[in-house]
């Protein structure tokens, strides 16, 4: 069995509060692009990972592999599988790729054998973001992102294009840089609504972690998007666009102009 991990972006993302618990309250419209990560199956003795592609080397660990855990957390037995991932998303990037790859173990196991009843509270143990990368559609999170609401998605098959500076960025510490201030719950409104007049309050620590972040928002801004945006904790940013046509060119300008940027076109599911 093949299975895409698709790419994750916040069109939106509000950060309401910190949590006693180390965590924050979230406000964001999880949405996801028709291309990602790929992942392999086959029957095996026993469980096994070969993380292969662009970015296979920024998995340092395949035992703590989040595929691996995902695996462990969920029958597919008898014996065990053999399963490749091809790493085509960069890692710490703000696209959920790890999210984005044990969503897709979870459809493969439900291809496979379903998936048990409780696999929300399983798929919320290996992440915040995961529960929303198993279904893969556009819908809204609060909580700490796994409290999901459905949203039916006036973008679908929006042309979209992801740009990364090729820095990592991890998690913590942009989390760790908001300012605090509550700026208010996400607007009311349909997907398009939301993601045009909604915001991500975590832009400001990430560049001050990664000021390259300000250099893609920048050219993605000039290229006449609909939306031009940090995605989560960054570093990557998208562009929205009206037809592909635009987004091809846009994206034909940036590789001509920053050749060492990652970028992926696609549309939104």
């Amino acid at each position: 069995m093949r299975e895409t991990a698709y790419a994750k972006i916040n069109l939106a993302l509000h950060v309401r509060a910190r949590r006693e618990d180390g965590y924050h309250e979230l406000e964001t419209v999880f949405a996801f692009v028709d291309a990602g990560d790929e992942l392999s199956v086959q029957p095996a003795p026993r469980d096994e990972l070969r993380v292969v592609g662009e970015f296979a080397a920024g998995l340092t660990d395949p035992f703590g592999n989040i595929v691996a855990r995902a695996l462990s957390h969920l029958p597919h037995g008898p014996g065990g599988w053999r399963v490749t991932l091809d790493k085509r998303l960069p890692v710490a990037a703000g696209l959920g790729g790890g999210s984005a790859d044990a969503g897709a173990v979870f459809r493969l196991v439900d291809r496979a054998h379903k998936l048990p009843d409780d696999w929300p509270q399983r798929a919320a143990k290996l992440g915040a973001d995961v529960p929303a990368c198993v279904a893969s559609v556009t819908c809204i999170g609060r909580g700490t992102g796994t409290d999901l609401e459905p949203l039916d998605s006036d973008l679908t098959g929006t042309a979209v294009l992801l740009v990364n500076p090729r820095i990592p960025l991890a998690t913590g510490p942009v989390f760790a840089g908001w300012n605090g201030i509550d700026r208010g719950p996400l607007p009311d409104g349909d997907a398009r609504a939301i993601a045009l007049t909604g915001r991500n309050d975590l832009e400001p620590s990430a560049l001050a972690l990664v000021p390259a972040i300000g250099d893609v928002l920048a050219a993605l801004r000039g290229t006449a998007p609909l939306l031009a945006r940090m995605s989560g904790s960054g570093a990557t940013c998208f562009a929205l666009y009206e037809n592909a046509d635009v987004m091809a060119a846009a994206a034909h300008r940036l590789r001509a102009a920053h050749p060492d940027w990652w970028q992926l076109q696609g549309k939104l599911r």
